[in-house]
């Protein structure tokens, strides 16, 4: 939909030579593939709740910055942690954490429910990041040449930005943001924010990872730790 040409440093699946909009019909074909298993039912819900909340989010990022209509009043910490939890958290971590949870025979609500608590909070880190390596990150390592600000989008730097702005500033605060990248430490803001929230989900583990294997959060937890990717 926004015509991204790589996703977490692979090839989009409709990029792939040949694919383009058959991509759609492969995803198709694999909606049924698990129907004789007896964990079926749980993850077509499943699927059909993550398809459900990333167009929320896909909204959500619409009507936040729509073309050709930049207002930064709606670029606020609220909105964009609402983004980044349909963005991000529930595709990329809970939906495959939960598909192999039934696969596994794992479908208490409590067990789900706990591991949402972990894996929701790991997504938000894994967005911020993103937002991070947009801006600050090495396109020969990341893989992709960031244009977030070329975007307009409600990417973390740019709330970080407007949470120093004052009334005085606000006619001008478009020009005023893009002064701030240059002149705020984001790089050191950053590097707080990621030992705070590494040792915050760490606590989740700790907490929540009773009933499930705590390998499966500690893996993914120290697998997006410091990445550069």
């Amino acid at each position: 939909m926004d015509s991204c040409f790589t996703c977490r440093g692979q090839i989009c699946w409709y990029q792939k030579p040949g694919m383009d909009l058959d991509a759609i019909n492969d995803v198709i074909l694999l909606e049924i593939y698990c129907r004789e298993q007896p964990y079926y039912l749980n993850l077509t819900v499943l699927f059909l709740q993550s398809s459900y909340q990333t167009e929320i989010r896909q909204t959500l990022d619409l009507i936040t910055a729509p073309q050709g209509n930049v207002d930064l009043g709606r670029f606020t910490e609220k909105r964009h942690k609402s983004i980044v939890k349909y963005k991000t958290a529930f595709y990329s971590f809970y939906l495959p954490v939960a598909a192999a949870m039934y696969m596994a025979g794992i479908d208490g609500k409590k067990e789900h429910a706990n591991a949402k608590k972990i894996l929701l909070g790991k997504g938000e880190f894994l967005q911020v990041q993103d937002d991070y390596l947009d801006l600050f990150g090495d396109p020969s390592v990341t893989g992709k040449v960031g244009t977030d600000i070329q975007d307009n989008k409600c990417s973390w730097l740019v709330v970080q930005c407007l949470q120093q702005a004052t009334p005085q500033k606000e006619a001008k605060k478009v020009a005023w943001v893009k002064a701030l990248y240059e002149e705020l430490d984001l790089p050191a803001v950053f590097l707080q924010y990621e030992e705070d929230t590494y040792s915050h989900i760490m606590g989740l583990i700790e907490q929540y990872a009773a009933l499930l294997p705590p390998a499966i959060f500690l893996g993914l937890a120290r697998k997006i730790y410091k990445r550069k990717k």
